[in-house]
């Protein structure tokens, strides 16, 4: 089924049927699948518009939004736009938690956080007007207890399933956190997509990640180089591959992607043509673009097509991509 077949066939649904469609795309593989995405802090996130800021006195706001954050919480937004049922897994505290968790619902987000009893979830404060400056809450301590408790949730998982691990470690739980919960499911079949900077992301790859997703910097970080071009990027993800990682996607921005897959193919593309307007999110887009079209056809270069396309309908709209957009990006990527 392509994505233009899909997208008639949603649209000539009613709601009731629109779910049942959705979750075909999973049961056809062989039983429903279970799909999580893990966000250990997640946010509330106060994107504002400030115009004409001024240090040392009192600014007005020209625009306001408040939505939940976090990249774990992001890809869960963007495999519900698209059609793929999902749990939001993670920590929340707090009344914070709460509008987090109660926003997700308004979205249709499923979730499963643990609450904490202490403290409360974070407000990161997001200026748009002022070259994208933020200034980001600490958020709650977590108990080892609570972490067993996350732990216990995630033995559940089993044999094609599929995990999302995303984003920072807060400074209450183990540095090695991801090592943790790979190690605990190491050999039960769990596709597990890594998107994660330097020690965090090189440490985990003996445990063989379905997917890992850094940018250019990032890679260059982890190899000491710097990378500019898409040329530049392909064996420094290869060398990931040999260190154990299956897929590698990387991300360049204005530059385009490059997939280094498991096949041993390499596919590579400019970035779409289109207007950035929030850039927040579409890393977390493209990873989760790419496991819904693998997750739909199990076919690499329509994956990486649908990653490139969410990732940039992310970056060409003020909110997350909606299946409608991830589309038309899409017919974008594959003409011709």
């Amino acid at each position: 089924m392509t994505l233009n077949e899909f997208g008639s066939i949603l649209s000539s649904t009613n709601e009731k049927q629109q779910k049942a469609v959705k979750n075909r795309r999973i049961k056809d593989m062989g039983g429903e699948k279970m799909i999580c995405t893990v966000t250990f802090n997640p946010s509330l996130d106060y994107i504002v518009s400030v115009e004409d800021f001024k240090l040392g006195l009192t600014n007005r706001t020209s625009s306001e939004l408040m939505l939940p954050g976090g990249k774990g919480i992001n890809v869960s937004t963007v495999l519900m736009n698209l059609g793929i049922e999902n749990t939001a897994l993670g920590f929340m505290a707090g009344f914070v938690g709460d509008e987090i968790v109660r926003k997700l619902e308004e979205m249709g987000v499923r979730s499963d956080f643990i609450r904490i009893p202490e403290g409360v979830s974070r407000i990161n404060l997001k200026l748009k007007s002022i070259d994208g400056t933020e200034i980001n809450g600490m958020g709650p301590e977590i108990s080892a207890e609570k972490v067993q408790e996350l732990m216990k949730k995630l033995d559940t998982l089993k044999e094609g399933d599929v995990l999302f691990l995303a984003g920072s470690i807060p400074s209450s739980m183990p540095d090695d956190m991801y090592e943790k919960i790979m190690a605990r499911l190491d050999g039960k079949g769990v596709m597990i997509v890594v998107d994660a900077t330097r020690d965090l992301l090189v440490n985990v790859l003996k445990y063989h990640p379905f997917l890992v997703k850094p940018n250019n910097h990032e890679l260059g970080e982890i190899f000491g180089v710097e990378l500019k071009t898409r040329q530049d990027v392909i064996p420094y993800g290869k060398k990931l591959q040999e260190k154990g990682a299956r897929n590698v996607l990387i991300s360049m921005a204005g530059e385009g992607a490059v997939l280094v897959a498991e096949d041993g193919q390499v596919f590579e593309k400019p970035a779409p043509k289109g207007t950035l307007v929030n850039g927040v999110g579409a890393g977390d887009s493209m990873v989760a673009g790419f496991m819904a079209g693998w997750m739909e056809k199990q076919d690499h270069e329509y994956a990486f097509h649908m990653g490139i396309s969410a990732g940039s309908a992310s970056a060409f709209s003020e909110n997350l991509a909606t299946r409608e957009e991830v589309q038309a990006v899409y017919e974008q990527v594959t003409e011709g």
